[in-house]
């Protein structure tokens, strides 16, 4: 078991964060369908600067649940490095997404899914993200409240 004796501050946290966002591939993302049905999901991602960018064929229930609820949680990370990210999602068509954000994807995943008709991206915007590492780092785990990153 990895201990981290000291906290890290907030800027250290965000910092680390978006490390992770700009490094990490993968994440878990849950969604829930109108019903209220839970779904987990293992998927790739793409970090653009101000929101996560992910892909799943249009017919999977993620795509379907973001596209009727449009709120999502995301996690990177494992459980003693957890970046946990609160989110509006939307589905976008392939031809649709900036090109920026479809170039930093295809890039960093090494995968262009924009002319693929059965899939779509999901683009994610933070409302809250919080992270920590031990049980000393809950306390000030909050680092993004509202969308806006904190001092």
């Amino acid at each position: 078991m990895t201990t981290h004796e000291q906290a890290r501050s907030r800027e250290e946290r965000r910092r680390d964060t978006l490390a992770r966002l700009t490094d990490d591939k993968d994440s878990w993302i849950a969604t829930a369908s109108p019903d209220g049905q839970p779904c987990l999901v293992p998927l790739s991602f793409a970090w653009d600067g101000a929101t996560l960018v992910m892909c799943t064929r249009r017919s999977n229930p993620t795509a379907r649940n973001v596209a009727s609820r449009g709120e999502v949680v995301v996690t990177l990370g494992h459980t003693r490095d957890v970046v946990h990210i609160e989110g509006t999602a939307e589905v976008v068509e392939g031809s649709a997404l900036a090109q920026e954000s479809a170039d930093t994807f295809a890039a960093k995943l090494r995968w262009d899914p924009r002319n693929r008709q059965t899939w779509v991206y999901l683009r994610i915007t933070p409302r809250v993200v919080k992270a920590w590492r031990e049980e000393n780092e809950l306390k000030g785990r909050l680092i993004m409240s509202d969308g806006r990153w904190l001092d």
